[in-house]
């Protein structure tokens, strides 16, 4: 019975032993293969580094002012008695705008004049009876002051009714009538606003180290989220001589003619100082920089000696510091060298030393004046 039980043992043993060795061999088997195994390159798009000259720039983001702009609205409070203009119409300085009721004060304007010209036939009299030494030289000061005060009264009057009748300060284009006929206005109701639009100004500021750079005189961008594609030329034309202690930085005016009228007040602008000279720069596809909190980097694409001995593509990791954009590109101010061709599109699917095939056939090209169909 012993010897049946032992016989049992060992040959279960043989048989776990054996399934054993066969799962260890299976397992090495599987070890070696993965250490073997290769991934399938990843397909790309490429790029050359290439360097160029490029207009140096500072760039900064600004809005666009009137040379003249205003609010139209009365000096003092009537009712609208006349209207004299369309909405959005151009006007010429001095244009009546809007009159306001005057018949108050133009009747009593005919009575101070009625008092003037009675305090000058009194006043008369009194210098040639003054003159025949039969009057004082009192009576003579009195006339005198009278007819001044009175006159002083008249010209006051005339005053009123000039404020109430309402003129264009300067020449531009109108916005939309804000008041109606018979509608009383008190002192400061906006009626109308008046805008001159040719030229006008850019007001932006750059901060305080690009100072030394700048000067009056120089050429200025500007582009516009209402015209794109399309750039307005300009002169540097003022330099704030103080800073704003809060930012530090320098306030900045430019003048563009705008004789289409397209720059309107209150438009949001991208402004660029043209720097005179040109500077070589390596430029990127802004699309090849990935970007982490760590740093900028691009992969780089570089040929070795694959596991068969036969050349093939990787990529290597290299953190740049790219500078200004322009387009679709950017200037790669570290980290490159003209002629490395590095990867344009497919960047996230990248980590170090992966292999690579290159594949250009669909990606467009970058440019520094991208001009889409859609835009």
């Amino acid at each position: 019975m012993k010897l049946k039980i032992a016989v049992a043992v060992f040959i279960v043993l043989v048989v776990v032993g054996g399934l054993g060795g066969v799962k260890v061999l299976q397992i090495r088997k599987l070890i070696a293969g993965g250490k073997a195994f290769a991934p399938p390159p990843e397909s790309v798009s490429t790029a050359i580094v290439r360097e160029e000259p490029w207009q140096g720039t500072l760039t900064a983001i600004g809005s666009i002012t009137a040379v003249q702009g205003v609010s139209v609205t009365p000096d003092i409070p009537g009712a609208v008695r006349e209207i004299a203009f369309e909405s959005g119409a151009l006007v010429a300085k001095d244009d009546l705008l809007v009159r306001l009721d005057t018949s108050s004060e133009e009747a009593q304007l005919r009575a101070i004049e009625a008092q003037v010209d009675l305090a000058r036939l009194n006043l008369d009299r009194v210098r040639k009876l003054s003159a025949d030494k039969m009057v004082s030289d009192s009576d003579r000061d009195t006339a005198e002051a009278t007819l001044k005060q009175n006159q002083a009264n008249a010209d006051a009057i005339r005053t009123t009714i000039a404020k109430k009748t309402i003129r264009a300060p300067f020449a531009g284009r109108l916005g939309i009538r804000l008041v109606n006929l018979g509608q009383y206005l008190d002192m400061g109701k906006p009626i109308v606003s008046l805008q001159s639009l040719a030229p006008v100004y850019a007001v932006f500021s750059l901060p305080q180290q690009e100072l030394a750079r700048l000067k009056t005189g120089m050429r200025v961008q500007v582009t516009t989220d209402a015209y794109p594609g399309r750039q307005f030329e300009g002169t540097l034309n003022a330099i704030n001589p103080d800073l704003d202690p809060s930012t530090r930085s320098v306030g900045l005016q430019a003048t563009f003619e705008n004789a289409e009228q397209l720059l309107r007040p209150g438009m949001f602008a991208r402004v660029a100082v043209l720097l005179p000279e040109a500077q070589p720069v390596l430029v990127i596809p802004a699309t090849a920089v990935l970007s982490a909190p760590y740093g900028d980097s691009v992969y780089v694409v570089q040929e070795k000696p694959g596991k068969d001995g036969k050349p093939a593509l990787t990529v290597r990791q290299q953190f740049i510091r790219p500078g200004q954009a322009r387009g679709d590109c950017l200037a790669g101010e570290s980290g490159l060298k003209a002629g490395d061709r590095i990867v344009s599109a497919g960047i996230f699917k990248l980590r170090n030393e992966m292999p690579v095939v290159e594949n250009n056939a669909l990606t467009p090209k970058s440019s520094e004046t991208p001009r889409p169909a859609d835009s």
